[in-house]
Order: C-alpha cells, then structure tokens, then sequence
C-alpha cells in the first residue's frame, strides 16, 4: 500500500474509533463522509499547502469593521472558494481563551467569526465547526466573548475543548523540543482548517497571533511553557500548517496580555492580515504592531525552522485601504 494511501485510512478508520460524549453528533455527520482531502494529507505529511496559486502572499486591509475587512480581504484572495470547495467539512479555530466581552480585545472578534463561517457556507461547505481549549470556563467563554452566538446564527456548530478524550497523539518530526503533542480530532478530521487569532500582547510569547493561537487545538499545553515556550511554538509549526490565517486587529490588547484587565488596555487599529503562510501572517501583524518579526522569538525560529516566510520582502503583497 502506498504511503499515502495507508496514512489517509489509517487517520480515517482512527477518527472513526470510540465515541466521545458532546463530539458523538460531530463524528456521526462524518462518519458518512470520511475522506481526508488533499490539502490536509500535505500537511500531516509535512508540505504544507500550495500558496503558489493564490493570487497573493498576503492581504493587508485596514479602514474597516471586522466583517466588512474580511470580505475585502477574501474577494483579493480569489474568494472562499480557494480554500473551500463544495461538500467538504471546515474547522474554524478563534481564539476564545478568556471570559471576557468584545471591547476588551482578549478574544477574536465574533464579527469576523461569523463572516468567516457565512463565506465557508457560501462556498458549499458541509458543515463548519468552531472551537477552542479555553483557560477560563469553556461555557462561559463561548458565550459572554459573543462568539457562540455568532456562529450558530450564521448557520455553524460550536464544539467542546475541554476534555483529554477528544485529543490524539500526533508527531512532530523536524520539531526541536516538541516531539509530540495530543492535537483536538476536530482539526484532524476536517478537510479544511481556518485559523483565526486575535493580536495582542503576551506577558511570555511576546505577541500571541497565528502561531501561538494553534496552542489552543492542543492538550497538552503546559509542557510548551515549562520547556522553552518559544521554541515549542515554532517547533508545532513545522507540523500543523492552516490552510488560511486570518490575523484580527481591530482591537487590539497592547498591554497586560493575554487575558487583559480593561478596554484602557487596548486601541482601536481597524486592520486585517490574511495569508496561507503562518509565519508570513505574524510577520506581518509584528508590522501592524510596531515590532520587527525577527525580534519574536517563535517567529524567527519558525522561520529558521522553514516553517513559512517571515521576510516580507519580494512576497506578493495587496494593500487595501477602506474608508478613503
């Protein structure tokens, strides 16, 4: 049997094994529908996706409301429908770590959640999931970041993090520290996968954007800060690439990250990034930010580690400006 073909069946008839309490709705819709597309396959085995048929490296909107950023910035993109293709299954992952309202920038903005879920529907997505492995109360993150809401009126399904049960083993072979980590089946088993962070400020990572918002589809998180933090962000980077990031900074937290104390802790910036490449995501929000990507830690050793472009130099780059 083909490498290929074994690792497809294999991650399939894995997927397909058990029964866990609030996935059980999830896994029986997929049971129907189990192939693993191309695009994941590339990135379990380590190639990433073809980004050389986008129309750009990267999309730089500012001027706007969330929502409104995200439409300019896929139309340049060539539309949803380079990333999502009819009949197929999407995992859309926020960041909804923190029990916190909107204004207070801690988590994605539901806006461009909900934007984000309704373009995957107009593309003929199946379903699209939404999650994340909170730090505050699941429940209550879902709901008071208005995130859950948003989703559900778009037509989406929120699903739990909060559990070991829905974790599996996966490998990280370039990874340096990392070797391994339990990652949420939600993102194995979807065809396509949209990360979708919020930037701010982070008392260990220096920033948190892409990158670090793939902290919350793992379990085991705790060794990442015990071990070297930096390095373990750009070592999963190696491993789990998105298909599409798409960096919110609208509000944006610009001290006492990442849970933040007050809306006196934010400004308002009205920016959107979306790129195919991780690292070339967050080396761009550095810019929006005011830093140098290369004096971020993770995002430097991704970089060096080839997990994605940090140079923005030369990278096919649309500019849109709203609001003029």
């Amino acid at each position: 049997m083909k490498r290929r073909d074994f690792l497809s069946k294999s991650i399939a008839a894995g997927m397909l094994a058990g029964s866990f309490g609030s996935l059980q709705s999830f896994r029986a819709t997929e049971q129907a529908n189990n192939e693993i597309s191309p695009a994941r396959l590339n990135r379990i085995l380590g190639s990433g996706m073809e980004s050389g048929k986008l129309p750009f490296d990267l999309v730089a909107v500012k001027g706007g409301e969330p929502d409104a950023m995200f439409d300019k910035a896929i139309e340049a993109m060539g539309g949803m429908k380079a990333f999502v293709q009819k009949g197929q299954t999407v995992v859309v992952k926020p960041n909804i770590g923190w029990d916190t309202t909107p204004e207070k920038g801690a988590c994605t903005n539901p806006l461009l959640v909900k934007r984000i879920v309704e373009h995957c529907f107009k593309a003929g997505a199946k379903m699209v999931y939404v999650f994340d492995y909170t730090c505050d109360d699941w429940q209550r993150c879902y709901e008071n970041s208005g995130i859950e809401k948003a989703v559900k009126d778009a037509g989406g399904k929120m699903v739990p993090g909060n559990t070991e049960n829905y974790y599996h083993e996966v490998k990280i072979p370039k990874g340096k520290i990392l070797k391994d980590a339990k990652e949420h089946e939600l993102i194995l088993q979807s065809n396509v996968f949209i990360n979708v962070p919020i930037l701010k400020n982070h008392g260990g990572a220096q920033l948190t954007i892409s990158m670090k918002n793939l902290m919350g589809i793992v379990w085991d998180r705790r060794y990442w800060h015990r071990n070297g933090l930096q390095e373990c962000i750009a070592d999963f980077a190696t491993y789990r690439k998105p298909d599409l990031n798409v960096v919110d900074a609208y509000r944006v937290m610009k001290r006492n990250g990442p849970r933040g104390t007050s809306i006196e802790d934010t400004i308002l910036m009205q920016s959107l990034l979306l790129s195919a490449d991780i690292v070339t995501a967050d080396a761009a929000a550095c810019k929006v930010w005011g830093m140098e990507p290369k004096d971020v830690g993770h995002i430097r050793m991704a970089s060096e580690n080839g997990a994605g472009i940090m140079n923005l130099e030369g990278l096919k780059i649309n500019r849109i400006k709203m609001g003029a």
